[in-house]
């Protein structure tokens, strides 16, 4: 971690309070930073690159609505092959730099029968089923305690700033619970079934470990989900990756303005 905050500091001097990860087809928003500096992840020590199709990765850093922000534009998943400590250590960079609150986006597909394709929605709580965690193995109390707490892993706050903002500009803002799972297969309408059973609204691939570590380090997090498609099993079609890709275009205009609403008001 060192030497990719050394590299990354030897390239800029900014110093976010706030960061942003973008999911899988919403990376629109790194492209509208004034002043960026961007950096692919491939020139980072130790920084895990994104192979999945719809992540540029690479790490922005610039302005927006007069908020200095690190993006990554871009994640590690696990079904890639990497470990969760490799997904989680773009977050735990971003704290390193002085990050206090992230804004997570990833595409979701949609359990809840309430929501549409194209819904945006704030993530309140999550189930981890990826089967692991990102803070096994021996604890580093520099990054956080042994055992943090969970019971407001999505800040209340920051999601009552969002659906504030939301309803103020006219993007309506549903919440849910997400469920992770490891993939990259799709769900079968049974796991669906089954998903819905224990309480889940939206299922995906992504951004609990992200959560997990970011919340060790007192880092507040913000979850915006794109619904991309409605899961296996509630429509009488196929779900494929280019459509996810398809449905994160159509709203990307939407969801960079609500980020530029929503970023000067949070807490840093």
């Amino acid at each position: 971690m060192e030497a990719a905050l050394q590299s990354i500091r030897s390239k800029t001097h900014a110093s976010p309070a706030v960061g942003v990860v973008l999911g899988s087809g919403l990376g629109a928003f790194a492209d509208e930073l004034s002043g960026a500096v961007s950096i692919p992840y491939s020139d980072i020590p130790e920084w895990p690159v994104s192979t999945a199709i719809g992540h540029a990765g690479k790490l922005v850093l610039g302005n927006t609505a007069g908020v200095e922000v690190a993006v990554l534009a871009g994640r590690a998943h696990l079904y890639e092959g990497y470990s969760p400590a490799q997904a989680a250590f773009g977050v735990r960079v971003l704290g390193r730099l002085g990050v206090r609150t992230i804004v997570f986006t990833n595409a979701a597909g949609g359990i809840n029968l309430d929501y549409s394709q194209g819904a945006l929605v704030l993530i309140s709580d999550h189930i981890n089923l990826q089967g692991s965690n990102p803070l096994l193995g021996p604890n580093d109390d520099t990054l956080g305690t042994r055992f943090p707490d969970m019971s407001d892993a999505y800040s209340a706050e920051c999601r009552a700033i969002a659906l504030q903002t939301g309803n103020e500009i006219g993007i309506p803002l549903a919440e849910g619970v997400y469920a992770a799972m490891i993939g990259p297969s799709f769900e079968t309408p049974a796991e669906i079934r089954y998903l819905r059973i224990i309480g889940a609204d939206l299922v995906g691939m992504s951004t609990v470990p992200e959560v997990i570590a970011a919340n060790h380090m007192g880092i507040r997090c913000l979850a915006i989900s794109c619904v991309t498609n409605m899961a296996a099993g509630i429509l009488p079609q196929k779900i494929n990756h280019e459509e996810v890709l398809e449905t994160g275009a159509r709203v990307r205009d939407t969801l960079v303005r609500l980020l530029n609403a929503i970023l000067p008001r949070l807490p840093r």
